[in-house]
């Protein structure tokens, strides 16, 4: 390494040297990756929650290098100390390659190892460069291989966002349970194919989507099981090269204890190494969270829509002006921006499938784009569930008259009169109903199907809207 008076330091690399800036804890394989991977102008530091999971990495392999008496103390220390820093929130704006790009994540790796040895190297008294004294992969990489480093990492990350989305979607889960209790005793008519069918609670309705969330929120702890099986210790293609052979437990130990997780090293290094089922499942039960999410949203577009030429049975809670040209016109923007993020997942559940497809022999090589497609749909999903649970379901109302008025008017509550006055007659009935106008109620008194004691007691919301033992 040489400095000068202008600002930089000289590195090199196979290829060549290359000036860094003097103040970067960045190297020269990071400023590669900077001018070959222009794409989205995105760095990986995005994403602190897999910079931290890079720094967990790093500490864990120096530990078990350490152990192995592998790595000096002094080095191991200056690794470690590198690390928490990191984890603590510092030098995360040094994290600069771009989130998409070309190795399976080869550049992550790099700027990872350069930045925890640079600034290793300050701790331990010397300068940025110095790698004489702490080499970013002899000492920062050792026993290890992007190919295990990069996914482990990314897993990790990943498990910690799957639990972060959980448990927005339990508030999420909570807000319509407050709503299906609050709406308990809303009678209303229940649709299919938009059409009138038979009476129900609004509250049974709201009752379903908690019931949605509560069985994905089931769904993704189960893929966090998957995605707590790890490779670390594989190295280049999962047989170990370059790694003591009793590295890969010990190296899991420590990152378990680190990280608070139960991972498990894989049973086959080689499949681990180049199978990316895993990301595929977590990215299918995203999508089905999206998918249920969405349909959500656009049933309180619909059961809200109006106020007054459309259902208009709920209002959602006015945020923000509707329009630039109608007055007074509110919009429900908040289940719209949730549609658009499920919209989003969907697509990168596509981008998933085919990158995890398209991997080669003995590992996949796009890795990376499959990670910046999960942890987009992970903290989109959060994001969006919590926007939805306060600032939509939290202040949603009903309109309780105009939902009974709409019972009492529809011809769909013939149907709970069919076992007592039979099809044929609960046909006409409901026929002379649509062409007069006349309502169920008064058409069954006036041909003297049922009394009106009997009928009273049939229409009671509490009969109406759950099963009942069959009487003449």
């Amino acid at each position: 390494m040489q400095s000068n008076a202008s600002g930089f330091r000289l590195e090199h690399d196979l290829i060549g040297e290359r000036r860094i800036p003097a103040d970067a804890y960045y190297g020269v394989h990071t400023l590669r990756a900077l001018e070959n991977f222009p794409i989205t102008g995105t760095p990986i530091r995005i994403y602190p929650g897999l910079i931290n999971a890079l720094a967990f990495v790093k500490h864990a392999a120096a530990n078990t290098n350490a152990e192995l008496g592998l790595l000096e103390r002094e080095r191991r220390n200056a690794i470690v100390r590198a690390c928490e820093e990191i984890r603590s929130g510092e030098l995360h704006g040094q994290f600069v390659v771009d989130v998409i790009q070309g190795g399976a994540g080869t550049s992550t790796n790099m700027n990872a190892n350069e930045v925890i040895a640079n600034r290793g190297l300050e701790l331990l008294g010397h300068r940025r460069g110095e790698y004489q004294y702490l080499h970013p992969l002899e000492h920062v990489n050792m026993s290890q291989s992007t190919n295990d480093v990069y996914p482990t990492a990314v897993k990790i990350a990943l498990r910690f966002e799957i639990e972060q989305l959980r448990n927005a979607m339990a508030v999420l889960r909570h807000e319509f349970e407050n709503k299906a209790l609050e709406f308990a005793d809303v009678l209303k008519m229940g649709r299919t194919q938009l059409q009138d069918a038979v009476p129900m609670t609004l509250g049974q309705e709201f009752s379903t989507y908690a019931v949605m969330l509560s069985e994905d929120e089931q769904r993704l702890a189960e893929a966090g099981l998957l995605i707590q099986e790890i490779n670390l210790g594989a190295t280049a293609i999962g047989t170990g090269l370059n790694a003591p052979p009793e590295y890969a437990p010990r190296v899991c130990r420590h990152l378990s204890d680190l990280t608070g997780l139960q991972l498990i090293t894989a049973h086959n290094l080689v499949e681990a190494t180049q199978d990316a089922g895993a990301f595929v499942q977590l990215s299918g039960v995203s999508k089905r969270v999206a998918v249920k999410l969405s349909k959500v949203c656009n049933d309180l577009r619909l059961l809200s829509s109006g106020p007054r030429a459309g259902l208009g049975e709920i209002n959602l809670p006015a945020v923000q002006a509707g329009s630039s040209i109608m007055p007074g016109k509110v919009n429900p923007v908040i289940p719209e921006v949730v549609n658009q993020i499920a919209f989003e997942v969907i697509g990168n559940d596509v981008t998933v499938s085919f990158a995890a497809e398209a991997g080669q022999l003995q590992l996949n090589a796009f890795e990376p784009i499959i990670a910046h497609s999960l942890f987009k749909s992970l903290s989109h999903l959060r994001e969006g569930c919590l926007t939805l649970a306060g600032r939509c379901v939290h202040g949603i109302t009903a309109n309780r008259d105009f939902l009974r008025r709409g019972v009492e008017n529809s011809i769909g509550i013939v149907t709970a009169l069919n076992p007592y006055i039979g099809y044929e007659n609960a046909t006409a009935v409901a026929k002379e109903a649509h062409a007069t106008g006349r309502t169920v109620y008064d058409l069954v008194l006036e041909k003297g199907l049922l009394t009106r004691e009997q009928l009273d007691e049939l229409l009671r919301p509490e009969v109406l809207t759950q099963p009942r033992p069959l009487t003449k």
